[in-house]
């Protein structure tokens, strides 16, 4: 017995979402040393599939499941790379399990090496404005465990607003965490928001869609 058929996604984005000093793009073999730094920070082999300190074998592989999210219907999973030097400093991803809802959760993880220069906050916004193109996509979640200042403080910078405290949302290292609770809200009809062709991000500024470094 199969089980239950994904929503069919929209297709790769033409236009790389970017904002800022980041840009996201697809992530490639090239990245394997961003990914095994973030293997190296404890936390982060806890909430996904990366081991902890991976190897070359375990990062490459890695990075192959990253390019199988799209494909399988599972969301987008995107390299945020430096704008500058096309660098990788960290993954980030639109999950759309519940696209045929209207909603879609971000996640996001940056690599110990970038960290304290804003690439999260920047990296979220690009996500937010690329989500905003998705026919049907009015909601954007994200979870957050509520020791992760740094991580709090990128979400509010990125537009996200606080909704509340979920109490023993998901099992993380074995263990029921409360998670913490943030979303953004589509602002302006779905056909008026589109990647402008300088490639910056839409931004939605009281209700209407306007482009935005």
């Amino acid at each position: 017995m199969s089980g239950p058929e994904r929503p069919l996604l929209p297709g790769w984005p033409e236009i790389p979402p970017a904002s800022g000093g980041v840009v996201l793009r697809q992530i490639e073999d090239r990245d394997a040393g961003m990914v095994r730094d973030l293997a190296t920070d404890p936390y982060v082999p806890l909430i996904g599939t990366l081991p902890p300190l991976a190897g070359a074998e375990e990062a490459l592989a890695y990075i192959a499941r990253q390019r199988e999210r799209h494909p399988e219907g599972a969301g987008f999973s995107f390299a945020i790379a430096d704008a500058r030097t096309d660098e990788a400093l960290g993954v980030i991803g639109l999950w759309l399990r519940d696209y045929g809802l209207g909603r879609g959760e971000a996640g996001y993880a940056v690599a110990p090496a970038a960290r304290g220069r804003g690439v999260a906050t920047d990296a979220l916004r690009a996500l937010t404005s690329f989500a905003w193109t998705l026919p049907g996509l009015y909601r954007v979640e994200l979870h957050i465990e509520p020791w992760n200042a740094a991580s709090l403080g990128a979400a509010r910078r990125a537009g996200f607003t606080y909704e509340g405290l979920l109490g023993s949302y998901l099992e993380i290292g074995g263990e029921r965490r409360d998670l913490a609770s943030y979303a953004v809200i589509r602002t302006a009809p779905p056909e008026t928001v589109r990647p402008p062709a300088s490639g910056m991000p839409t931004v939605i500024r009281d209700g209407r869609p306007t482009s935005a470094p």
